[in-house]
């Protein structure tokens, strides 16, 4: 009796602690970020969010914690073939987070491995359409592709996802050194091109430069000549104007009184200058009929040779 009562004591004791335990498991606090599924009796109940929370004891259950964080989840590496057949190995990230606590739980039975399973059908299609050189330069059209994926299933399983962003593209080696060639050739044919564009480019500056002397040249000898020409035009004309004004003097030293005597003195001067070199060997005279008829000379000389006479004096 005293072992039976030992056992039914220890049976209490034991349901009482399974009872405080339960009893302390209906009170939940729930983080920031976070929401509680709560089911009853095996049927959805309740949300729960942040804050502190009373359950009913062995009726209300938490049966999945979900955290609306955003969420980073690697996308393993994974075989693909490119449209040339070319197996290339691809490997990614995918960051999403939840949004209907209750479509993640019950949309889908991993919502996180789907997204990656999903991810990685999508990366071998897409992959498949193109060629390997496109691969590489083509990143961002391969994630906007698995996004737009993935965003038709973000109501049904209840996440969002904000990226998707390829890490690695790895091709086997004989296709790596292939490229290696390709990208060596096509550096040196760059090189080449730059060389021949910068020889081309000197040659045109020195031919720019050539021509641009030359024009300087013309035109500094073009401007000597015309500020030589204009020169003998200034000399011209001041020569004409000095012998205007000689003229005009003349002719108003002769009409004014005494002047017609004056002149007349100055051309026998010349006249008697004249006579003394006759006597020269080299000479040719031709003498008028009456040489000593001064004044009969004087009077058949007009106004123009006396004019003339006294230019060859200023000349002398």
């Amino acid at each position: 009796m005293e072992v039976i009562e030992f056992i039914s004591q220890g049976l209490l004791a034991l349901f009482a602690i399974y009872v405080m335990i339960n009893f302390i498991k209906a009170i939940r606090l729930v983080p920031n970020q976070y929401a509680y599924i709560v089911e009853r009796l095996g049927k959805y109940q309740s949300t729960l969010g942040p804050g502190f929370h009373a359950l009913i004891p062995f009726i209300d259950k938490v049966v999945y914690k979900q955290d609306l964080r955003e969420e980073t989840i690697e996308v393993e590496p994974q075989e693909c073939f490119t449209a040339d057949n070319v197996k290339v190995e691809v490997d990614g990230v995918i960051y999403l987070s939840v949004l209907d606590p209750v479509n993640a739980s019950y949309g889908v039975t991993n919502y996180r491995y789907a997204a990656v399973q999903l991810a990685q059908t999508t990366t071998r299609s897409v992959i498949g359409t193109i060629d390997l050189d496109q691969t590489f330069e083509e990143r961002a059209i391969i994630s906007a592709e698995v996004v737009k994926v993935l965003s038709e299933m973000e109501q049904a399983w209840g996440i969002k996802v904000h990226r998707y962003e390829i890490k690695n593209i790895i091709t086997p080696r004989t296709v790596q050194n292939a490229m290696e060639r390709q990208m060596t050739a096509e550096r040196d044919r760059r090189a080449i091109i730059a060389k021949s564009e910068g020889v081309q480019g000197s040659t045109v500056n020195e031919a720019e430069g050539m021509r641009a002397q030359i024009i300087n040249i013309s035109e500094a000898e073009m401007q000597r000549q015309i500020n030589e020409a204009e020169g003998v035009a200034q000399e011209i004309e001041s020569l004409a104007e000095a012998t205007a004004r000689s003229i005009e003097e003349i002719a108003d030293a002769i009409s004014s009184p005494k002047g017609t005597e004056a002149m007349q003195l100055q051309l026998a001067e010349k006249y008697l200058n004249v006579l003394s070199g006759l006597g020269r060997a080299e000479n040719n005279i031709i003498l008028p009929k009456d040489l000593t008829d001064y004044d009969k000379l004087l009077e058949g000389l007009s106004l123009n040779e006396i004019v003339n006479i006294t230019e060859d004096k200023k000349d002398q």
